[in-house]
């Protein structure tokens, strides 16, 4: 007999599961980051840096205390490591062994790689990473033409190739470059190298996703994980059926879970905390699931030409009373210690406004902190209407915040 969970009930499953808003927490501060790492399995590394690079956003979000120097910390220590998960990301290195059977299946040509294999290149970037030590893409010279699409130097293929089937690692970045070196100078002692079998990898897929996310479908689950559709679907059936998971249908959709996740029903949700989430961010990085579960129709636009974009270059999904009620376009500039948003949308679901516009204001006071800000400008609403109401929060907050500081820095 299958469970049913409603919307609210399936909603409320999945923040807690994600841990979004946060709990409290004890402790240091970076072990806290940690545990965000290795309860969410991964967080996703990017590039865009108009406010908070994804990465730092995300465990921000999970971890009131976070600072840039505790995930450089947890590199040096390795606690984490960088590959991949569905994209670039941060991963904890307790579950090193469930990136292997990617590197393999690249390594041996079963999987293809999105930069085609130059073995004569590889090799000597091999050699010279052994004999010199650890190397940035840059410390290779090349005068000749780059290649392909993201015109791409021929050592920084080779080089990812490596990284990607495992023959080398990041242990850090400078300055966001990666700088790479031997994989077997970067694993701890002791790290266990055994590959899993394919259905222990499958069963490490479903149970680090449900853990991470409440519930989950099979394609979810599967989500750009080469090759592993048919064997997580196939793996599903057989968990279910000695017991190991749920089958819940959710507004007519069949969902899987976890049986122990059912107790987090019972805890409380901090509905009146709001949330400023990343684009990439663990809970939303799945727009058919955010769509199905909360009816968030999100699309980053920043990939989007602008004539053709409703919301802004890189709109801020805004989660507030166990839903998502708003986008906002940000961009900081950092020399001015100031953050623009250029455009807040609120969903068409929001009717009143004073609650929620307290809660941002609140949530934005620290988000200015993590973007090393102090002043705030507010360009458009959606609707119009709401403008002078969010204006006046933003000036208060202001002016609480920077003593002394005109209020017109603040007006368009």
């Amino acid at each position: 007999m299958k469970e049913s969970l409603s919307i609210q009930q399936a909603r409320k499953l999945v923040l807690l599961s994600q841990r979004v808003p946060p709990p409290n927490q004890a402790g240091r501060a970076t072990a806290a980051t940690l545990s965000a790492i290795e309860h969410l399995g991964y967080i996703q590394i990017d590039t865009i840096s108009v406010v908070q690079r994804a990465h730092h956003h995300t465990l921000w979000n999970r971890n009131p205390r976070y600072k840039a120097s505790q995930l450089d910390q947890l590199l040096a220590d390795k606690q984490v490591f960088e590959y991949w998960s569905h994209a670039a990301a941060y991963l904890p290195f307790r579950d090193y062994r469930f990136s292997l059977p990617r590197k393999h299946a690249l390594a041996s040509g079963a999987q293809s790689h999105w930069y085609k294999r130059d073995e004569r290149m590889m090799k000597l970037v091999l050699k010279r990473i052994a004999t010199e030590g650890p190397l940035m893409a840059k410390d290779f010279e090349h005068t000749g033409k780059k290649i392909g699409e993201w015109q791409t130097k021929p050592a920084k293929r080779a080089l990812e190739y490596l990284f990607m089937q495992g023959d080398l690692m990041v242990p850090c970045r400078v300055k966001f470059h990666k700088v790479y070196d031997l994989t077997e100078r970067v694993l701890p002692a002791g790290t266990d190298t055994t590959v899993p079998d394919p259905e222990e990898y499958a069963r490490f897929l479903i149970t680090r996703y449900l853990r991470a996310n409440g519930l989950g479908q099979s394609a979810e689950i599967a989500y750009l994980q080469n090759n592993t559709k048919s064997l997580v679907a196939a793996t599903l059936k057989d968990m279910v059926s000695t017991g190991e998971l749920l089958q819940v249908r959710v507004a007519g959709q069949l969902y899987y879970m976890l049986p122990a996740s059912l107790e987090l029903l019972s805890k409380p949700l901090a509905r009146s905390k709001l949330k400023i989430l990343s684009p990439f961010d663990n809970l939303v990085i799945q727009r058919k699931r955010m769509k199905a579960l909360f009816e968030f129709d999100y699309l980053i636009e920043c990939y989007v030409p602008e004539p053709k974009r409703r919301y802004g270059y890189f709109s801020l999904p805004i989660l507030w009373d166990g839903k998502l009620v708003a986008r906002m376009d940000c961009r900081t500039e950092r020399k001015e210690s100031l953050l623009h948003i250029h455009h807040l949308a609120l969903e068409p679901t929001v009717l009143k406004t004073d609650a929620l516009f307290l809660a941002l204001r609140k949530e934005l006071a620290s988000f200015l902190q993590f973007n090393h800000c102090n002043k705030l400008q507010l360009h458009r609403t959606s609707p119009a209407t709401v403008k002078p109401e969010l204006q006046m929060l933003i000036n208060d907050l202001t002016r609480s915040s920077a003593p002394g500081r005109s209020s017109h820095a603040l007006e368009d």
